[in-house]
C-alpha cells in the first residue's frame, strides 16, 4: 500500500474533471496524510531488528522479483517521506497560484512520493534502479513545472541529464553486484560480508555506484545542478532537496554501507569527495543574492558533511550520519518554505532588497530565526548534536599525518562558513532598516500556512533538547538495521564534557561571526562566487552538451552521414545480416530438401516475386501502381502462411494489408513529385541500380534458406512441442498461436502494443501541424474526382457510381462490427484473436471514411481514439498485474468453466481481458492514424454554422 496508494492517487488526480483543483489538494493531503500514520505505525515492527518483506513474483528464473522491504532504516527514510510531503501539500495549498495547473502539481507530487517510497522499500536493487530513475525523471517534470520560462526548462534539463546518467551507470552497478554475489535480493546482498570487496570487479563497481550516488546528491564535481534546480516552485525545492530526492544518494551510501566500505579506495574517494563538496557549497552559500540558491549551496555543504561520516568507514561516523540525515530534513525543509512565505508576501528572494522584515512578520521570523541556527549548528537545537558528532569523528587521531590534519581542519573551516551564511540569512532579511524597494507590503502568512513550519521547528528544538525521548528509539532503530552487529556504543546527551568537539564548535561559532560582520555589506552586495568564477559548473556542462551534441554530432553525421538511403542500408543493415547468416550458416549443417513440393505453390511464389519486381519498377513512375503491385506480393506472402496451415499468420497478414495499403494511399498525394528518369544513366547509376538488385536477391535468399533451415530442423525436445503440449493445459486454449501471444509470451505481446499505441502518437503528433498545400486549379478534373475518391471524400462526388457502394458500406457497417466481435471471442480457441479483431473494428471506420468523407463520419464517430489506446494498455497492464496480486507471475492467465443457466458450460479465460486491450489499443491506433492522414488529405473550408467533429474535439482538447 505504502509504494502504490501514490500512484493511485496521482492517476486519481489527472482524471479529475475540469482544472480539479480542490479535488487534487484534497486527494494529495489525504493519500499523504494516510501514509504519514501507515508509516508512523509500522514502527513497533522493525523496531528491534524486525524487517517487514513483501514479495510478488516476477521472473524467479533470473532473480527478478518485485520485492518491498522495510527495516528501521528504510522506516526512518518511510518516514521523513510521508509526513515532510504531507506538510508540503499543506503548505503548496497556499503557496501557489489557482492560475497554476494545480492538478498537474498535486499528480507530479504524489507519483515522485511513490518513487521514493519505491527506491527506498526496494527489496531487490534492480527494483531499486528503475525506481531510482523514476524519480529522475518525475523530478525533471516538477522543477520544470513551470515550463515556460527558459531558466526552468534549462534546470529541468540539466538536473536530468545528470541525474540520469549517473542512474544508468547506476543500474551497471547493480549488475555487476548481481553477478558477484550471486543474488539480486538485497536481503542476500547485505550478508555477502566481504564478497564485494574482494571481487577482482569491486573497483570498477565502486567507481560506478558512487557515480549514481554523487550525482544524485550532487558531490563535487557535479554539484552545479542542484542550484539550477531552484527554479521550481518553492514547495518542490523543500520537499525534493531537503527530505527526498537529492538524499536518495546517501541513503544509497548508507544502505550498502555495511558491504562496501571496508576498503581504502572507498575511504579516499567518498571522505575527500564529501569533504570538498562540504567546503566549496557553504563557500559559495555566502556569497548568494538569492534565499533559495543560499540554501541550495547549503544543501550541498550538508550533503557533503553526510557523505565524508559515511566515507571514514567508522560505525560511529555511520551513526553521526543517519542522525544528520533527519535533522537536515528537518531544518532545512522549515527554511524552504520559510523562503517561499517571504517571496509570497514580498514577492522578491533578493536578500539586497529584504531587510527589516522580524517588524512585519514576527511569527515566521523567529520560526526562521530557529530553522537556521539549528542549520549553523547552535547548541540545544538538533543540527548541533550530529555536528558534534562529526567533529568527534574527524578529530579521532590517525597515524595519517594528511589524514589528522585535513579532517578536523576542514570540519571547522566549513562549519565557521556555515555560521556566516547562517547569520547572512538571518541578518540580511529580518534586521536592519525597513525595505523600501518591495513589490508588495509584507505581512504574516494565512497561519495555516504557517503551521508546517512550526512543527518542524518545533522538532528541531525537541531533539535539540530531549534527543534521548524524541529521536532516540527511532535512530536506534534505523542504525541497527544499517550496521547490525557493528553498532556501536552512542551518546545522545547534550552535554559530554568540555572536550575538543566542543572547542571545535565553539571556534565555529565565533569565527562565522569574524567571517561575517567585518563584510556583511560586500557579501549583501556581491555576485557569483570569488576564486570559481572561471570553473562555473553550469558554464562547462553546457559548454560540453553543445559540443557533444553540435560538434561532434556533424562529425559523425560527416563521417557515416549520407543523404542517400542505399549506402547507410547496404553498410549497417546487410553487413550485419550477412554477418549473422554467415555465423548461422557454419551450425545449420546438411539440409534435408524439400520432398513433394507443390507447384501451385511454386506458381504462388512466382507471382508474388513478380508482383514485387514490378512494383520497385513502377516506383519510378507512378506510386498507385506500385502500392497495388505490393499488395499482390503481400497476397502471395498471405496465401503461403494459409498454405503451410497457419491461419491466424494469414488472417492478420491479409488484414493488414488492406489497412495500411488504405493509410498509404491517403498519404500518397502529399508525396514529392518524381523527378524525371533520364534515358541516358551514367555507368555509375547503372551500376548502383544492379548492384542494389544484387544485394536484394542475395539477402531475400540468405532468408528463405534461413526460414527453411529453421523450419527442418530436427528438434525433438523444442519449444514448439512444449507450446503444444501445454497452451491447453496451461493456457486453457487450443489456439496455440494466440496462447502464446497472451500468455507465455504475453510479456512481449505488452511491449509490442505499448509501441503501436507510441507509432499512433507520433504519427498524429507530427501530422497535426503539418499544412500541405492547397489543391492546384490546374489539376484536371478527372483527377481531382479520383484523389478525392481515394483521399476519403466520397461525399463531394456526385456521380452515382460512387454513392451506391457507399450505401452498401453504410450497410455494412454493423456486419463488420459483429464480425470483428466474433474474431475477438473465438480467438483463444480458433483463427482470431485481439489483434485481428482491432484491426476488423478497423477497417469498418476506415471502410466509413471511403464511403462518407471525414466531416460525414466524425460528426457521428463516438469514439476517441487516444483513449481507446490508454483504456487498452491500461486493461492489459492491469490484467498482468492482477495475477501477480493473487500470487502468480506477471500476465499469467486463469481459465475454467462457467456453467451458464441454459447454455451449460462455457470455458472462459481471463486471457480474453488481456485480449481486450489489444483490441482497443489496435483500434485506437488504427483510426488515430487514419484521422490525422485523412484530414491532411481534405482540408475544406468549414461551412458557416457547423461544428467541430466529436473526434476532433476530443483530440484538441487531449493536445
Amino acid at each position: 500500500m505504502l509504494a502504490a496508494l501514490p500512484f493511485l492517487a496521482c492517476a486519481l488526480v489527472l482524471a479529475l474533471p475540469g482544472r480539479g483543483n480542490k479535488g487534487a489538494v484534497w486527494i494529495a493531503a489525504v493519500v499523504a496524510g494516510v501514509l504519514s500514520l501507515l508509516s508512523i505505525g509500522l514502527f513497533p515492527l522493525v523496531a528491534d531488528g524486525g524487517v517487514i518483506s513483501t514479495r510478488l513474483e516476477w521472473i524467479p528464473q533470473l532473480g527478478l522479483n518485485i520485492v518491498l522491504r522495510m527495516d528501521g532504516f528504510a522506516w526512518l527514510f518511510a518516514v521523513l517521506i510521508t509526513v515532510i510531503g504531507f506538510l508540503v501539500v499543506l503548505y503548496a495549498r497556499y503557496y501557489m497560484s489557482p492560475k497554476d495547473p494545480i492538478a498537474r502539481f498535486y499528480s507530479l507530487l504524489l507519483a515522485f512520493m511513490g518513487a521514493m517510497l519505491g527506491l527506498v522499500l526496494s527489496g531487490n536493487i534492480i527494483q531499486l534502479a528503475v525506481y531510482w530513475e523514476l524519480t529522475s525523471l518525475v523530478s525533471f517534470l516538477l522543477i520544470g513545472y513551470w515550463y515556460h520560462r527558459g531558466d526552468a526548462r534549462d534546470g529541468a534539463r540539466m538536473a536530468l541529464i545528470i541525474t540520469g546518467t549517473g542512474g544508468l551507470a547506476l543500474f551497471v552497478a547493480m549488475m555487476l553486484v548481481g553477478h558477484i554475489v550471486g543474488s539480486y535480493e538485497l536481503d542476500v546482498v547485505l550478508a555477502s560480508g566481504r564478497t564485494l570487496v574482494e571481487s577482482p570487479l569491486y573497483p570498477l563497481t565502486l567507481i560506478l555506484f558512487l557515480l549514481g550516488a554523487f550525482t544524485k546528491s550532487a558531490q563535487f564535481p557535479f554539484q552545479f545542478w542542484l542550484p539550477n534546480a531552484m527554479t521550481a516552485p518553492t514547495p518542490v525545492s523543500a520537499y525534493l532537496h531537503s527530505a527526498t530526492m537529492v538524499k536518495a544518494g546517501v541513503f544509497l551510501l548508507a544502505r550498502f554501507w555495511p558491504v562496501m566500505s571496508d576498503s581504502d579506495l572507498w575511504f579516499w574517494i567518498v571522505t575527500y569527495t564529501g569533504l570538498a563538496t562540504l567546503i566549496f557549497g557553504a563557500y559559495a552559500a555566502l556569497f548568494q543574492r538569492d534565499l533559495k540558491g543560499l540554501l541550495a549551496y547549503s544543501t550541498i555543504s550538508h550533503l557533503g558533511l553526510i557523505t565524508t561520516l559515511l566515507g571514514m568507514g567508522s560505525p560511529l561516523a555511520a551513526v553521526a550520519a543517519i542522525f544528520h540525515i533527519a535533522n537536515h530534513a528537518t531544518f532545512k525543509a522549515s527554511l524552504f518554505m520559510a523562503v517561499g512565505i517571504i517571496d509570497h508576501e514580498t514577492g522578491t528572494r533578493d536578500v539586497r532588497k529584504l531587510s527589516g522584515l522580524i517588524k512585519f512578520m514576527p511569527f515566521t521570523g523567529t520560526l526562521a530565526i530557529i530553522a537556521s541556527a539549528a542549520m549553523a549548528g547552535v547548541p540545544l537545537l538538533n543540527g548541533f548534536l550530529s555536528k558534534e558528532m562529526f567533529f568527534t569523528e574527524t578529530a579521532i587521531y590517525d597515524s595519517n599525518v594528511f589524514i589528522n590534519l585535513s579532517l578536523p581542519v576542514g570540519a571547522t573551516l566549513a562549519g565557521m562558513l556555515s555560521v556566516a551564511y547562517s547569520i547572512k540569512f538571518v541578518h540580511g532579511v529580518f534586521f536592519g532598516p525597513p525595505p523600501t524597494e518591495l513589490e508588495k507590503v509584507p505581512h504574516e502568512p494565512p497561519a495555516l500556512m504557517r503551521r508546517p513550519i512550526e512543527f518542524l521547528v518545533l522538532v528541531c528544538l525537541a531533539v535539540g533538547i530531549i534527543p534521548g525521548i524524541t529521536i532516540g528509539p527511532y535512530l536506534a532503530a534505523a542504525v541497527h538495521s544499517v550496521l547490525g552487529a557493528e553498532t556501536p556504543y552512542y551518546s545522545l546527551s547534550v552535554w559530554h564534557g568540555f572536550n575538543l568537539p566542543l572547542i571545535m564548535s565553539i571556534i565555529a561559532l565565533v569565527g562565522g561571526a569574524i567571517i561575517y560582520v567585518p563584510y556583511y555589506r560586500r557579501l549583501r552586495n556581491i555576485d557569483g562566487v570569488p576564486l570559481t568564477r572561471g570553473l562555473r559548473g553550469q558554464r562547462i556542462f553546457e559548454r560540453i552538451l553543445v559540443t557533444a551534441t553540435n560538434r561532434w554530432a556533424r562529425r559523425v553525421v560527416q563521417a557515416f552521414g549520407t543523404q542517400r538511403l542505399q549506402p547507410q542500408i547496404f553498410t549497417v543493415i546487410f553487413l550485419a545480416f550477412a554477418a549473422g547468416i554467415v555465423s548461422g550458416w557454419a551450425r545449420m549443417g546438411n539440409l534435408p530438401l524439400p520432398e513433394n513440393f507443390d507447384p501451385v505453390l511454386g506458381l504462388v511464389w512466382l507471382l508474388g516475386g513478380i508482383s514485387a519486381m514490378a512494383a520497385a519498377h513502377q516506383a519510378k513512375f507512378h506510386r498507385l501502381a506500385s502500392l497495388i503491385l505490393m499488395g499482390g506480393a503481400g497476397l502471395a506472402t498471405c496465401l503461403t502462411f494459409a498454405w503451410f496451415s497457419a491461419p491466424d499468420l494469414a488472417l492478420t497478414q491479409l488484414l493488414a494489408e488492406i489497412a495500411t495499403t488504405v493509410l498509404i494511399l491517403l498519404g500518397l498525394r502529399w508525396l514529392p513529385k518524381r523527378t524525371p528518369v533520364a534515358e541516358d544513366l551514367t555507368w555509375g547509376v547503372k551500376f548502383r541500380r544492379y548492384r542494389d538488385i544484387g544485394l536484394a536477391v542475395v539477402a531475400g535468399l540468405a532468408t528463405a534458406l534461413a526460414s527453411y533451415a529453421i523450419m527442418t530442423r530436427a528438434a525433438p525436445d523444442g519449444i514448439s512441442d512444449f507450446f503444444l503440449a501445454n497452451a491447453y493445459s496451461q493456457g486453457g486454449g487450443t489456439n496455440v498461436v494466440n496462447v502464446m501471444l497472451v500468455d507465455f509470451r504475453g510479456f512481449d505481446t505488452l511491449g509490442e502494443i505499448t509501441v503501436l499505441g507510441v507509432v499512433a502518437l507520433v504519427v498524429f503528433g507530427l501530422l497535426r501541424r503539418f499544412r500541405p498545400a492547397a489543391d492546384s486549379a490546374e489539376r484536371p478534373e478527372q483527377q481531382r474526382v479520383l484523389d478525392d475518391y481515394a483521399a476519403g471524400a466520397g461525399q463531394h462526388v456526385a456521380d452515382d457510381f460512387l454513392r451506391i457502394p457507399a450505401l452498401i458500406i453504410n450497410w455494412m457497417f454493423p456486419i463488420v462490427i459483429v464480425a470483428a466481435i466474433y474474431m475477438l471471442l473465438r480467438g483463444h480457441d480458433l483463427p482470431g484473436g485481439g489483434f485481428i479483431a482491432g484491426i476488423v473494428m478497423s477497417l469498418a471506420f476506415i471502410l466509413q471514411y471511403l464511403a462518407g468523407g471525414t466531416r460525414w463520419v466524425e460528426e457521428r464517430l463516438r469514439i476517441l481514439p487516444v483513449l481507446w489506446i490508454g483504456w487498452g494498455l491500461l486493461l492489459a497492464l492491469l490484467t498482468g498485474l492482477g495475477a501477480m496480486l493473487l500470487g502468480a507471475p506477471f500476465l499469467t492467465s486463469a481459465f475454467a468453466y462457467a456453467d451458464i443457466p441454459f447454455i451449460g458450460k462455457v470455458p472462459m479465460a481471463t486471457a480474453l481481458i488481456f485480449d481486450l486491450g489489444v483490441f482497443a489499443l489496435v483500434v485506437g491506433a488504427v483510426v488515430l492514424m487514419l484521422v490525422a492522414l485523412a484530414h491532411q488529405s481534405i482540408r475544406r473550408p468549414k461551412p458557416a454554422g457547423s461544428s467541430k467533429p466529436k473526434v476532433r474535439e476530443g483530440l484538441d482538447k487531449w493536445n
